[in-house]
C-alpha cells in the first residue's frame, strides 16, 4: 500500500491498524517514496533480530564503560573548580 505524508498525518490510527494486520506501507512525499512502515514481526525478516541493530551495543567494546554505574557517577561529578 502507498500513502502520502498528509494521509499519514491525518489518519495515523488507520495506518497503524493496517501495519498491525501485516501490511507494509510506503509513505510518499511529493510523489517520491521517502519511508516504509513494516510490521515488527514480519515473517520475511525473521533472520534479523533486535540485537542486530547497529545502534544498540555500539560501545560494548569500550573498556572504560564496563561498570556503567561508576562511569555515570564519574561523569556527574563534573569538574572541580580550582
Amino acid at each position: 500500500m502507498e500513502i502520502t505524508t498528509k494521509q499519514l498525518r491525518i489518519q495515523p490510527g488507520r495506518v497503524i491498524a493496517q501495519v498491525n494486520n501485516g501490511q507494509e506501507i510506503t509513505v510518499t512525499y511529493r510523489g517520491r517514496a521517502c519511508a516504509k512502515i513494516i510490521p515488527i514481526n514480519n515473517k520475511r525478516d525473521n533472520n534479523l533480530e533486535e540485537t542486530d541493530n547497529e545502534l544498540f551495543g555500539m560501545w560494548k567494546d569500550r573498556e572504560d564503560m564496563e561498570d556503567v554505574e561508576q562511569y555515570v557517577r564519574n561523569m556527574r561529578k563534573g569538574r572541580k573548580l580550582c
